[in-house]
C-alpha cells in the first residue's frame, strides 16, 4: 500500500501551519519540501497504512465515519481512492472533506492511496456505524 499527500503552501502561507495540518490529521509522517510558483509543495510518500491510523482516529473523534465513508467510496478508482481535505479544518485538527480546489481558497489537502484492497482499507478507516 502506498499512501501519498501533496499540498502546496502559498506565498502567503506559513509552511510550518501547512505541516502542522499534515501532521495533525496523518501522524508523524516524512514530510519532504520542494519549490513551486513562488510558494512550496509538502509531500509525504509511505508505503503502509502507519499514517491512515492517525486520520481514522481523527474520524472517530469527530464522529463523521459514515460520511468519512462515503467520501472514500466515492473516490474510488481501482484499487485507489484519492480525496481532498481543508488544509485550515486540518490545522485545527479535523478534517473537512471537500470536492474540488475551489471549495478550499488556499487549496486544498490532496491524498491518493494505492492498495490491493481498497474496500477492507475503506471499511478499516471508515466502519459504518449508522443502522440502514
Amino acid at each position: 500500500m502506498t499512501v501519498r499527500i501533496e499540498v502546496e503552501v502559498n506565498p502567503t502561507e506559513s509552511e510550518e501551519k501547512v505541516r502542522k495540518a499534515i501532521l495533525n490529521i496523518f501522524g508523524d509522517v516524512p514530510i519532504k519540501v520542494e519549490a513551486a510558483h513562488g510558494g512550496s509543495v509538502l509531500t509525504v510518500e509511505v508505503q503502509g497504512q502507519n499514517p491512515l491510523g492517525t486520520f481514522r482516529n481523527v474520524l472517530r473523534r469527530d464522529h463523521i465515519r459514515d460520511a468519512a465513508r462515503r467520501a472514500l467510496m466515492h473516490s474510488l478508482r481501482g484499487n485507489v481512492f484519492a480525496f481532498f481535505l481543508n488544509k485550515q479544518a486540518a490545522h485545527a485538527g479535523h478534517v473537512s472533506f471537500s470536492e474540488a480546489e475551489a471549495e478550499s481558497p488556499l487549496g486544498p489537502i490532496r491524498v491518493t492511496v494505492e492498495t490491493g484492497e481498497p474496500l477492507s482499507l475503506v471499511e478499516w478507516i471508515a466502519p459504518k456505524t449508522a443502522k440502514d
